[in-house]
């Protein structure tokens, strides 16, 4: 069980994550949808907000589900099937955010993006 620590921390983390960050968006839609028309009144995505929402909502609670089943699973059988798709799916989500708050030229979003994107991509390479 000791060498499976890491890997099972760090499900747990983007789990937490991703499922927290999709119940907020899937309860504060309205809420949500108005910062970001503002956050990207000046880019491409200023017309898309609502959809581009709507993939990234579906993308972290794939990401978010995976992640937590794929903890369970790690805990109770050793495997590793859905904690790395978890973990590859949260990796795409955040490269995705990512672009979005490059694009909307908020490099202090992009940097905190970074710091969940490490933790993601470390998931990727224990569970791989």
């Amino acid at each position: 069980m000791i060498h499976q620590t890491a890997p099972l921390l760090l499900l747990v983390f983007l789990a937490i994550t991703f499922l927290q960050s999709g119940y907020d968006k899937l309860f504060h839609w309205k809420d949500n949808v108005s910062w970001l028309k503002t956050h990207f009144s000046k880019t491409l995505l200023s017309t898309q907000v609502p959809l581009a929402l709507a993939n990234i909502l579906v993308l972290e609670l794939i990401s978010g589900v995976l992640c937590l089943v794929g903890a369970i699973e790690l805990y109770l059988s050793k495997g590793t099937i859905y904690g790395y798709y978890g973990a590859l799916f949260s990796s795409i989500t955040l490269l995705m955010l990512l672009f979005g708050q490059r694009l909307a030229k908020d490099y202090d979003g992009a940097r905190t993006i970074v710091l969940y994107f490490i933790p993601a991509v470390m998931a990727v390479y224990a569970l791989n």
